[in-house]
């Protein structure tokens, strides 16, 4: 088996992007990865494409617009990933598994979505998309309906922890405002967070606008190179670890603020590299919305089923405690294009490793976590990176 290691990687802003389409998105990172990572086109021995798509364009059959972005690619063999809000992982996992089996030396990976340009109601049902639509598919404001209805099963069972998801919120704003590539540069403060208003209104339950990840258009990619190419290049990233675990889709059917499948998930990646939560030295995680970001902690093993809330007033995931969670902001305020998602947590991750994440910088970082998950817990990934060289 050959090691596939992270080389290179591209990362466009996201936000309203003036590219009009996920081909043109695709084409602003794709060559810039392989630049980065000193390889040339002719090198790539297939490309990785995760794209949601399912109906924020008419085009489809996504992995073919890479070469039409980037002809110097024409010829490349490609694939084309869906697995939800984790599509971007899952084509990072294809791309890790062709390496490993020695189908090939240079894999290129692009996540990519444009969301901006479909009208926000018809976002909304696309990405309701995402739930078991037989069950949940009226559920009054789309996607984040759903987890309005997570929100207000946990305050049910633990409390109002509407200040707490406010504190999550502010946290991951003030951190996304030291990120060139977010699409919220702005510390909006817990005050603004933690209080509806006709600029923060509430959205479904007790999530207001603040406590939801944004609509965005971006793309980001990766290049993994087998170990014996890695030698010649100048950096490499190791995945200590890749995990992936499922969930049933129908909420109906699990515990849903149990996030099981995000659990065994986390602790099949820690098993699988020999360390422990406290080994870690910053997390990138899943905060489509503050409330996801709370029921992780609690998944990954900060905190008991009903406790995460105590990791937030403890201060233990800000920049300054004892795991900083999102240093990039998040998806709350980095921005959600769905299939750039997973490739963009594991960009961001990487920089830290490499000492190149600039003002959002996390001292010292050494080793990364990294969950990505699809749906409501359904579709888990993650990974625990560490530097080579």
């Amino acid at each position: 088996m050959s090691e596939p290691l992270i080389v290179g990687w591209a990362h466009s802003r996201f936000g309203k992007a003036e590219a009009p389409d996920t081909m043109a998105l695709m084409a602003e990172v794709a060559r810039p990865a392989l630049d980065h990572a000193g390889v040339a086109p002719d090198a790539v021995d297939g490309i990785f494409v995760g794209v949601y798509n399912n109906g924020f364009s008419r085009q489809d059959f996504q992995g073919a617009l890479v070469a039409m972005g980037t002809p110097e690619l024409a010829g490349v063999p490609f694939l084309r990933t869906e697995n939800a809000c984790a599509t971007g992982s899952a084509a990072l996992y294809a791309a890790a598994d062709f390496i490993a089996s020695g189908r090939g030396r240079v894999a290129l990976v692009i996540g990519a979505e444009k969301m901006t340009a479909t009208p926000i109601a018809e976002v909304g049902d696309i990405l309701l998309t995402a739930s078991y639509v037989a069950e949940e598919a009226q559920i009054e404001a789309g996607f984040a309906g759903v987890f309005g209805r997570i929100a207000d099963t946990y305050f049910q069972r633990y409390g109002d922890r509407s200040e707490e998801l406010a504190m999550i919120a502010a946290k991951n704003h003030a951190n996304g405002a030291k990120n060139p590539y977010a699409h919220m540069q702005k510390d909006f403060g817990f005050d603004f967070c933690n209080t509806p208003s006709e600029k923060n209104p509430r959205v479904a339950g007790p999530l207001r606008r603040t406590d939801c990840s944004l609509v965005s258009d971006g793309a980001a990619a990766l290049v993994l190179a087998d170990a014996e190419m890695a030698e010649e290049l100048s950096r490499a990233i190791r995945f200590r670890a890749r995990s992936q675990a499922g969930d049933l889709l129908a909420l109906s059917r699990r515990d849903p603020i149990a996030f099981d499948g995000a659990r065994r998930a986390w602790a099949g990646a820690l098993k699988q590299a020999g360390v422990a939560l406290d080994d870690l030295s910053f997390v990138e995680t899943h905060d489509c919305f503050t409330v996801a970001e709370m029921i992780e902690y609690e998944a990954m093993g900060l905190a008991a089923p009903g406790e995460g809330w105590k990791v937030v007033r403890e201060g233990t995931t800000r920049m300054d405690g004892r795991l900083p969670v999102n240093p990039s902001g998040g998806l709350k305020s980095r921005g959600h294009p769905i299939g750039a998602t997973g490739v963009s947590q594991h960009v961001m991750a990487a920089m830290q490793l490499m000492g190149e994440a600039g003002g959002m910088q996390v001292d010292g970082a050494t080793l990364a976590g990294v969950f990505n998950m699809g749906g409501t817990a359904v579709a888990n990934y993650c990974s625990i990176l560490e530097r080579v060289k």
